[in-house]
């Protein structure tokens, strides 16, 4: 029988427009759900859809993980410099080394162009909730179910993509309560126009990141092109002439990567004793091997450092969480919550014989997931982590094998709407550096002997005799995929990869077998119960609230709100809402990670004390909300948000603005060092600065 087909989207906006004022600047609202009441009745603005469509037109998607702004008619984008620094870093040399010296193209001429960037705007979203439900109402089999819904949206996108010419992803949204089909404008064409040195963009390292107070100019300007010429573009946003205000209301329109603020206590406590400590355990390994391999000399460190950065990251970002769920008080919310919603559900027969077992469905799927997470996690999800020659192996392998079936029975990432973007990445000219992966490979496979053990018969398999550096030296160097016609003469011939000697395709050949295995079991055994029941408990939580909650965070286009504030730290003690230029000198030291370059210390006569470097906000924003431009009520760029703190990281499942900020750097601090630091007087124009 079909299910109950999920709320529109107007009967979404109608519940969140009739609901009391009690979300507070929660919540990474859905344009099309947008609480337009809330905010005017809280802050007394008022958000139009002119303003809502602005922001949808304006803001981009970096498919490298982030967020952009268009800034300009001529296809300006704004963004932060660890959002672009993928394409920094491969457009460097070891002669020219743009991470750290910095860029700017005084002429369009001297633009740039990255290797493998692609930019989404979105155009226009379409409610597929009904499409995608009725394919798998056929099955009772949960497996056969997902896979039917899977087949669906591939064909959704397929006909989308050839009817309108536009990128097409189907979304999830609440767990597989709803799916939005989300329509895509998109720019291959990208060409870095500005960036700083590293060592102010990521002022203070690893040390202070997700830290506040904060000196970073975490910036950097590319441009979209079309047709060899800069793209014209209707609608950007304009800056700011007096910059960021304490107290004032800010919007942040973005791509927020994940959360888990609608995940039963039975995932968050999957995530906390199971899968975060295995991510924390392999990417603190990586991160060794990475630090040792960088100290060996300074090229080493030049084509180490991206790497490095999003290791750090990603570890300290996981590390945040898992403190969120080893938190008692977070945690005891959190059942209070669940405990207070089957309740509700039990209270009422109808809805204790439609929801009650779900919670005990997801017991049991997460119990056997835990037998076999380690092997999902190594082999499928994380196997090619730091390594980009593994992950073009992989690629290869399993576009060859897959471009084969008919599009309704490929893997998701391999449907014909999602080549191009892949074609893109895995004949990019980037350069790969073979040292580096045979350091990154090797601590790979020793970490996999010590989690899987060492008569494991992949790993017996992989290592052949020798020691993980040892193996790791024999496949790189016996491969051929750095040259990008063999990538091609491979992908397009399953059996030339069936049957090719290269090093890393005999790899990736090795470790896919295993990894689709366990991928299917995952798939068939826990994500289908997870698409059934949490959708179900989610449309339980709707019915019973009156339909006052946001989906979690799924990377596609939402907007954040909140005040421009300060906070009380732990200690007590008065948090400012902004860090100003004076305060930036007295914390240089010349040493990594507190190095003023040398343009600063040159321009700090002009700089003045007083301007407004870094500002924090209530504004509720998470992962790759990055790069996201900071609007005031006018609409006007105020500033750029680039990382949040460390005491924000627990809102990936609970939302608290106590203490938790989002960190942006202010607008008028931009102005003031693209102007007297970098004499960047032609972007200046451009921006309306001049």
């Amino acid at each position: 029988m079909r299910q109950l087909v999920w709320m529109t989207a107007a009967a979404v906006m109608a519940a969140v427009a009739a609901a009391p004022a009690a979300l507070g600047d929660e919540g990474m609202w859905l344009y099309t759900a947008f609480p337009k009441a809330e905010v005017a009745k809280k802050h007394g603005v008022r958000v139009s859809d002119e303003f809502l469509r602005q922001m949808q037109m304006s803001a981009v998607r970096f498919n490298s993980g982030g967020t952009g702004s268009f800034v300009s008619a001529d296809g300006l984008v704004f963004t932060n410099h660890h959002v672009g620094a993928d394409c920094i870093q491969k457009l460097g040399t070891p002669g020219d080394d743009l991470m750290k010296n910095g860029f700017l193209a005084g002429t369009g001429a001297a633009e740039r162009g990255c290797p493998d960037l692609e930019l989404n705007v979105l155009a226009a979203i379409e409610d597929v909730t009904g499409q995608v439900k009725e394919a798998g109402a056929g099955s009772e089999a949960p497996a056969e179910a997902n896979r039917l819904r899977k087949a669906a949206m591939s064909e959704i996108e397929k006909a989308c993509n050839a009817s309108t010419g536009l990128r097409c992803d189907v979304v999830t949204l609440y767990s597989g309560a709803q799916y939005h089909l989300y329509k895509y404008k998109k720019y291959t064409d990208i060409r870095l126009v500005f960036a700083p040195e590293f060592d102010i963009a990521f002022f203070g390292g690893d040390p202070e990141n997700f830290t506040y107070p904060r000196y970073d100019l975490d910036i950097a300007f590319f441009r979209a092109y079309e047709n060899g010429k800069p793209a014209r573009v209707e609608s950007y946003f304009k800056w700011s002439k007096t910059g960021a205000r304490e107290g004032e209301l800010v919007f942040v329109p973005g791509n927020p990567g994940t959360t888990g603020r609608l995940q039963t206590v039975t995932e968050l406590e999957f995530q906390r004793d199971t899968a975060f400590p295995l991510t924390l355990r392999r990417m603190e390994s990586l991160i060794n091997t990475l630090q040792g391999y960088m100290s060996q000399s300074e090229e080493n460190q030049r084509v180490g450092s991206d790497n490095l950065f999003g290791q750090q990251n990603s570890f300290k970002a996981i590390s945040g969480f898992n403190r969120g769920l080893n938190d008692a008080k977070l945690m005891t919310k959190k059942r209070a919550d669940e405990q207070d919603l089957r309740k509700r559900i039990a209270a009422d027969e109808a809805q204790r014989e439609k929801f009650g077992k779900l919670w005990d469905e997801l017991a049991t799927a997460y119990g056997s997931y835990r037998g076999y997470y380690a092997s999902y996690a190594l082999l499928e999800s994380g196997a090619t982590r730091g390594s980009a020659l593994l992950a073009l192996a992989r690629g290869i392998v399993r576009y060859a094998e897959q471009t084969r079936k008919p599009n309704a029975e490929r893997l998701r990432e391999y449907a014909e709407t999602a080549l191009p973007a892949r074609e893109q990445a895995m004949y990019s000219p980037a350069p790969i550096t073979p040292p580096m992966e045979i350091a990154v490979l090797a601590d790979y496979f020793a970490f996999m002997a010590k989690e899987l053990g060492g008569a494991d018969p992949l790993v017996v398999k992989i290592l052949d005799g020798k020691t993980p550096r040892e193996a790791a030296e024999t496949y790189v160097n016996s491969s051929r995929i750095m040259e990008i016609a063999e990538r091609k003469r491979l992908a397009a011939d399953a059996a030339a990869v069936a049957e090719s000697g290269d090093g890393m395709i005999r790899l990736a050949r090795m470790i896919d077998g295993p990894a689709l295995e366990v991928r299917k079991k995952y798939e068939d055994e826990v994500e289908s119960v997870v698409t059934r029941a949490s959708a179900q408990i989610a449309q339980a939580r709707f019915e019973l609230s009156g339909g006052t909650e946001y989906p979690d965070a799924t990377f596609t286009p939402r907007v954040a709100f909140g005040p421009v504030k300060g906070y009380i730290n732990d200690q007590g003690r008065k948090v400012a809402w902004a860090t100003t230029f004076s305060g930036l000198w007295p914390k240089g030291t010349g040493k990594a990670p507190y190095v003023i370059p040398a343009s600063w210390l040159k321009a700090k006569p002009k700089l003045r004390p007083s301007t407004a470097f870094n500002f924090v906000s209530t504004a509720d924003t998470h992962g790759g909300n990055s790069g996201s431009a900071t609007l005031n009520p006018k609409g006007e760029v105020v500033g750029i948000l680039f990382d949040g703190n460390i005491e924000g990281l627990p809102n990936r499942f609970v939302y608290s603005d106590e203490q938790a900020r989002s960190v942006h750097v202010a607008s008028q601090g931009i102005a003031e060092a693209l102007k007297f630091v970098y004499g960047a007087d032609k972007l200046l124009k451009e921006l309306g600065l001049d």
